[in-house]
């Protein structure tokens, strides 16, 4: 945790104002629960005021669900508790599920859809007659909080995301452009590492956040979203192509076949990632270069010509990459005009990609589901006065951190910010209000808690617990025209809550939590399976679409792996191999059938294997000679072919997909007199 600055503390006293007009404005209108605006006001609250407009968006619209829902459940199925409860219970599940399923802010909608209902519908279920008097007034305390947030964030001190994406692009760049000057002046394997590899890839999944912040603000970047769009999926391409290089660099030192020629490409190449400069006419130099030092694929090519050759093609992808990413990034900080032809053009179609897990979405939806029907089944079992909280609670702590691997920890540190929010609360409610005579006197006594939650809450370790303790404390109180505290009924209600919040975390610990390594293996293991579908099923689409599916399941396993012990993460120390693999699966699928019949069916073979070859993990000791040997004998095939594009697209295809798979074999022997065997076709 940081010293607070300036910042931080204007943050805090902007929240308590907004906090304090939302309930000056609940108690002037007379609302049942003038408390709801407070809450939702450190809900909606975010320190840049991007987050915060469009959380209040998206909290409106969630509400607005909720209640709707609210008001057709419970007066038809009041006299039905148990299917009143089975009926919440699936609605806040059908929520959970879809809203995990969309990794964007718009998800927020669904999620609070489903678990208002239940903080509306659980708490009149003794008084169905006034559900729809209860919906309406949840709404405009909800809305007036949200309002008055909004207003505050963007008239009072507004803080931009700019800087913050100006900050963290730079500091990307800069890392990216180190470790590729490391790679083409020496090539040495320390310098291609793991952590690189998983800082970036993370950071750059980590910018989807920054761009829908962006979208939200007053300023000309709401117009650049798909620009955004498509630098965080050229981030994410760098690596690959990175790391493809280093790869080959490698390999071309070891064999001592760096030529003059290509050692001076390669530090001219440096030189100009040095410069930090948008040089058009220099990398067009660069890229002309690369295609002259382009060697023959004939019959006399030998592995070290197939290694210069795919090095070049990689050399000549990272150019173009490169000089967008700068576009973008000049762009981002002048307000350019984005580009509207992109040279590295693949990834600008692939940039919506994203993975989405079903079964852990099911998973979280089937823990949300139980927790509030346990919660309801003890409530209505044993007639607890004001025992509507606990479901209520069950719904909110089960969605609120359904995105994590483990949400047990997370709802354990929610039940002790709702403890602290108790203990805050008893004692303004029992020691500090009854002397607070009128409105300033009431606002005074508030103000220290209030302004102290608010500093956490700028805090990123903090923050939740911050977050929760002043809305429970602000719930918990319950302030409202004429109110007086009642020990019993704060006491009824407090049990409640924690009863609810302590029994989710064993439910959800017994139905839903896994492990960072679980899912990095289960993220690895889908990349697979997309693997082994495209070698056997793909190939409508260009190479880089499913790599940026790949690619993007590769920036979620990043923060897990960073998060284990290195003896933990030694099983997947090269998954970046495995993208490239489906980047040279795809590629060749989509032109096998512009070859000659011959080495159509050769790749037929090699396309057959590799699916077999990544179904069956550990892999399999028998198919990987048998995919080496029909990886060889196509190569020996299409190099005793006329050269033509999809020639060599396949060619360098097959170089990247036997250096990714078999980075430890033999070098490749050129074709021999003998004709080629072209192996068996699973």
């Amino acid at each position: 945790m940081t010293v607070p600055g300036w910042r931080d503390w204007a943050f805090a006293l902007k929240t308590f104002g907004a906090a304090v007009l939302a309930l000056y404005l609940a108690l002037w209108l007379d609302l049942p629960r003038p408390y709801w605006a407070v809450g939702t006001v450190y809900i909606t609250s975010q320190v840049l005021a991007g987050d915060t407009r469009s959380k209040a968006l998206y909290r409106a619209l969630g509400t607005l669900v909720g209640a709707a829902i609210s008001v057709a459940l419970v007066p038809n199925l009041n006299n039905a508790p148990v299917v009143l409860s089975l009926a919440i219970a699936a609605w806040v599940s059908f929520c959970l599920y879809f809203s995990l399923l969309d990794r964007t802010p718009r998800s927020y909608v669904l999620m609070l859809a489903g678990y208002t209902a239940g903080i509306i519908s659980f708490p009149a279920v003794d008084a169905p007659g006034t559900i729809f008097d209860t919906a309406v007034s949840r709404v405009e305390e909800i809305t007036l909080g949200i309002f008055c947030a909004s207003l505050v964030s963007i008239v009072v001190f507004p803080q931009s995301a700019e800087h913050v994406m100006s900050a963290r692009l730079d500091a990307w760049i800069r890392s990216a452009r180190e470790w590729v000057i490391q790679v083409v002046c020496r090539g040495h394997p320390g310098s291609d590492s793991q952590s690189q590899r998983l800082g970036l890839a993370s950071d750059a999944i980590a910018f989807d956040a920054l761009t829908t912040t962006l979208r939200y603000e007053l300023s000309g970047f709401r117009r650049s979203a798909e620009a955004l769009a498509t630098l965080r999926q050229h981030m994410l391409m760098f690596l690959p192509l990175a790391s493809a290089m280093a790869d080959r660099v490698t390999v071309l030192e070891r064999a001592g076949r760096l030529s003059p020629s290509l050692h001076a490409l390669l530090a001219d190449i440096a030189s100009w990632l040095r410069s930090d400069r948008i040089d058009p006419d220099r990398a067009e130099r660069l890229r002309r270069e690369t295609e002259r030092l382009e060697p023959p694929l004939d019959e006399r090519t030998t592995w070290p010509d197939l290694i210069q050759a795919s090095l070049l093609a990689r050399l000549r992808d990272f150019i173009d990459l490169r000089q967008d990413v700068r576009l973008l990034q000049q762009h981002l900080r002048s307000g350019t005009r984005p580009p509207d032809f992109f040279a590295f053009s693949y990834t600008a179609k692939a940039r919506t990609i994203r993975h989405r897990d079903h079964g852990m979405a099911l998973l979280s939806a089937v823990g949300a589901f139980i927790a509030v029907v346990v919660n309801c089944a003890f409530w209505i079992s044993t007639g607890w006065p004001d025992g509507a909280s606990a479901p209520m609670m069950a719904a909110i702590a089960c969605s609120f951190f359904a995105a994590f691997d483990d949400p047990a920890p997370y709802i354990v540190s929610f039940g002790y910010a709702a403890v602290l929010g108790a203990i805050g609360a008893a004692i303004y409610l029992f020691g500090v209000l009854p002397l607070a005579t009128n409105f300033e006197m009431l606002m005074l006594a508030l103000a220290p808690w209030l302004i102290v939650c608010g500093v956490f809450m700028t805090q990123p370790d903090t923050a939740p617990i911050a977050r929760i303790a002043a809305v429970n404390a602000a719930t918990m109180i319950a302030i409202q025209n004429g109110a007086v505290g009642e020990f019993a009924l704060f006491a009824n209600s407090t049990i409640a809550v924690l009863f609810g919040i302590w029994s989710s975390v064993v439910i959800v610990r017994l139905v839903r939590s896994v492990g960072a390594a679980w899912s990095a293996h289960r993220l690895e293991r889908l990349n697979r399976e997309s693997l082994v579908d495209a070698a056997r099923h793909g190939g409508a689409n260009h190479g880089l679409e499913l790599a940026a599916l790949m690619l993007d399941r590769v920036g979620l396993m990043a923060p897990r792996l960073k998060s284990l012990p290195p003896d933990d993460a030694e099983w997947i120390a090269d998954f970046l191999s495995e993208v490239r693999v489906g980047i040279h699966v795809v590629e060749i699928r989509r032109v096998r059938r512009e070859l000659p019949p011959r080495a159509a069916r050769a790749i037929e073979h090699v396309l057959a294997n590799t699916a077999r070859y990544f179904r069956e993990p550990p892999h399999s000791p028998r198919i990987g000679p048998l995919l080496l040997d029909n990886i060889d004998n196509a190569l020996r095939c299409l190099l005793r072919e006329p050269e033509n594009a999809a020639q060599r697209t396949v060619i360098l295809g097959l170089v990247g997909l036997r250096r990714a798979v078999f980075p430890k074999a033999q070098d490749f022997c050129p074709p021999s007199v003998s004709s080629p065997q072209t192996g068996i076709l699973a």
